[in-house]
Protein backbone atom coordinates (compact mmCIF):
# COMPACT_ATOMS: atom_id res chain seq x y z
CA UNK A 1 0.00 0.00 0.00
CA UNK A 2 1.41 3.50 -0.91
CA UNK A 3 1.88 5.46 1.64
CA UNK A 4 -1.45 7.08 3.13
CA UNK A 5 -0.21 10.16 4.74
CA UNK A 6 2.12 11.38 1.61
CA UNK A 7 -1.43 10.63 0.07
CA UNK A 8 -3.73 13.20 2.07
CA UNK A 9 -1.02 16.16 0.82
CA UNK A 10 -1.22 19.32 3.27
CA UNK A 11 -3.40 17.32 5.59
CA UNK A 12 -1.05 14.53 6.27
CA UNK A 13 1.65 17.31 7.28
CA UNK A 14 1.09 17.13 11.39
CA UNK A 15 1.18 13.27 11.06
CA UNK A 16 4.61 13.10 8.86
CA UNK A 17 6.18 15.42 10.82
CA UNK A 18 5.08 13.57 13.92
CA UNK A 19 6.54 10.45 12.26
CA UNK A 20 9.85 11.78 11.48
CA UNK A 21 9.92 13.29 15.42
CA UNK A 22 9.08 9.99 16.69
CA UNK A 23 11.19 8.31 14.61
CA UNK A 24 14.59 10.19 15.24
CA UNK A 25 13.96 10.51 19.05
CA UNK A 26 13.40 6.26 19.31
CA UNK A 27 16.61 5.87 17.27
CA UNK A 28 18.30 8.62 19.56
CA UNK A 29 16.96 7.01 22.83
CA UNK A 30 18.27 3.68 21.66
CA UNK A 31 21.85 5.49 21.17
CA UNK A 32 21.45 6.83 24.95
CA UNK A 33 20.58 3.09 26.16
CA UNK A 34 23.65 2.09 24.26
CA UNK A 35 26.15 4.30 25.31
CA UNK A 36 24.47 4.14 29.19
CA UNK A 37 23.41 8.08 29.15
CA UNK A 38 20.96 8.69 31.77
CA UNK A 39 19.82 11.59 29.34
CA UNK A 40 16.58 12.10 27.49
CA UNK A 41 16.43 13.32 23.69
CA UNK A 42 15.29 16.93 24.68
CA UNK A 43 17.46 17.04 27.25
CA UNK A 44 20.27 18.32 24.94
CA UNK A 45 18.74 21.97 24.83
CA UNK A 46 19.05 22.70 28.36
CA UNK A 47 22.45 21.39 28.00
CA UNK A 48 23.74 23.44 25.14
CA UNK A 49 21.66 26.40 26.36
CA UNK A 50 23.14 26.06 30.31
CA UNK A 51 27.14 25.80 28.84
CA UNK A 52 26.60 28.82 26.69
CA UNK A 53 25.36 31.20 29.25
CA UNK A 54 26.51 29.39 32.09
CA UNK A 55 23.45 29.95 33.89
CA UNK A 56 19.38 30.62 33.20
CA UNK A 57 16.28 31.57 34.85
CA UNK A 58 13.64 29.14 33.87
CA UNK A 59 11.16 31.51 32.04
CA UNK A 60 14.24 32.30 30.41
CA UNK A 61 15.05 28.92 28.61
CA UNK A 62 11.41 28.41 27.95
CA UNK A 63 11.08 31.59 25.99
CA UNK A 64 14.62 30.52 23.99
CA UNK A 65 13.12 27.40 23.10
CA UNK A 66 9.48 28.22 22.68
CA UNK A 67 8.44 25.74 25.47
CA UNK A 68 5.47 26.53 27.75
CA UNK A 69 6.61 26.60 31.53
CA UNK A 70 5.08 23.17 32.65
CA UNK A 71 6.65 21.29 29.80
CA UNK A 72 10.24 22.68 30.74
CA UNK A 73 9.57 22.17 34.33
CA UNK A 74 9.10 18.11 33.80
CA UNK A 75 12.20 17.89 31.67
CA UNK A 76 14.34 20.36 34.55
CA UNK A 77 12.97 18.48 36.88
CA UNK A 78 13.97 15.46 35.41
CA UNK A 79 17.29 16.56 34.79
CA UNK A 80 17.81 17.44 38.98
CA UNK A 81 16.56 14.37 39.91
CA UNK A 82 19.40 13.02 37.79
CA UNK A 83 21.80 15.17 39.30
CA UNK A 84 22.56 16.88 35.93
CA UNK A 85 21.32 20.62 37.14
CA UNK A 86 22.41 23.04 40.37
CA UNK A 87 19.38 25.42 41.30
CA UNK A 88 20.67 28.99 42.67
CA UNK A 89 18.70 31.54 44.12
CA UNK A 90 18.83 34.48 42.16
CA UNK A 91 21.33 36.73 44.10
CA UNK A 92 19.17 40.21 43.01
CA UNK A 93 15.62 38.70 43.45
CA UNK A 94 15.29 35.54 45.68
CA UNK A 95 12.04 35.34 43.77
CA UNK A 96 14.17 33.76 40.96
CA UNK A 97 15.97 31.36 40.39
CA UNK A 98 18.91 30.57 38.39
CA UNK A 99 20.07 27.05 37.04
CA UNK A 100 23.04 25.98 35.87
CA UNK A 101 24.96 22.37 34.91
CA UNK A 102 26.09 20.21 38.06
CA UNK A 103 29.80 19.27 38.36
CA UNK A 104 28.40 15.94 36.93
CA UNK A 105 26.45 17.26 33.85
CA UNK A 106 29.91 18.97 32.66
CA UNK A 107 32.23 16.09 33.48
CA UNK A 108 29.69 13.75 31.48
CA UNK A 109 28.98 16.67 28.92
CA UNK A 110 31.86 15.79 26.03
CA UNK A 111 30.73 12.58 25.84
CA UNK A 112 26.94 13.33 25.55
CA UNK A 113 28.11 16.68 22.59
CA UNK A 114 29.78 13.53 20.62
CA UNK A 115 26.51 11.76 20.32
CA UNK A 116 24.71 15.47 19.61
CA UNK A 117 27.19 15.82 16.81
CA UNK A 118 27.47 12.81 15.23
CA UNK A 119 23.41 13.33 15.24
CA UNK A 120 24.08 17.13 13.68
CA UNK A 121 26.48 15.37 10.92
CA UNK A 122 23.51 12.71 10.34
CA UNK A 123 20.83 15.19 9.73
CA UNK A 124 23.61 17.50 6.98
CA UNK A 125 24.18 14.66 5.69
CA UNK A 126 20.72 13.79 5.25
CA UNK A 127 19.57 17.58 4.23
CA UNK A 128 22.74 17.95 2.32
CA UNK A 129 20.78 19.04 -1.31
CA UNK A 130 17.97 20.36 0.06
CA UNK A 131 19.40 23.94 1.37
CA UNK A 132 15.45 24.94 1.51
CA UNK A 133 14.38 22.93 3.94
CA UNK A 134 15.50 24.12 7.09
CA UNK A 135 14.58 28.01 5.63
CA UNK A 136 11.18 26.82 4.46
CA UNK A 137 10.44 25.08 7.89
CA UNK A 138 12.05 28.71 9.60
CA UNK A 139 9.19 30.20 7.51
CA UNK A 140 6.87 27.87 8.78
CA UNK A 141 7.42 28.82 12.64
CA UNK A 142 7.59 32.33 12.04
CA UNK A 143 4.25 31.86 10.58
CA UNK A 144 2.80 29.98 13.06
CA UNK A 145 4.37 32.36 15.85
CA UNK A 146 2.58 35.49 13.94
CA UNK A 147 -0.82 33.34 13.92
CA UNK A 148 -0.93 30.17 15.68
CA UNK A 149 -2.63 27.38 13.72
CA UNK A 150 -5.96 27.42 16.17
CA UNK A 151 -6.53 30.92 15.12
CA UNK A 152 -6.07 29.61 11.36
CA UNK A 153 -8.92 27.15 11.35
CA UNK A 154 -11.43 29.09 13.23
CA UNK A 155 -10.72 31.64 10.27
CA UNK A 156 -10.80 29.32 8.14
CA UNK A 157 -14.26 27.77 9.14
CA UNK A 158 -15.34 31.30 9.41
CA UNK A 159 -14.86 31.84 5.57
CA UNK A 160 -16.66 28.72 4.71
CA UNK A 161 -19.47 30.18 6.88
CA UNK A 162 -19.59 33.05 4.70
Amino acid sequence: MEDYLKELGHLGLIARLKRISDSMIYSIRDVYKMKAFEIEPNWHLVFLALKKHGSRTMTELSEAFGLSQPALVKIINKMKQKGYLDFIKDEKDSRKTQLRLSQKAKEELPQFEEVWNAGQNSISIMLAERHEFLSQLGELEQLIKKKNFKERILEQLEKEKA
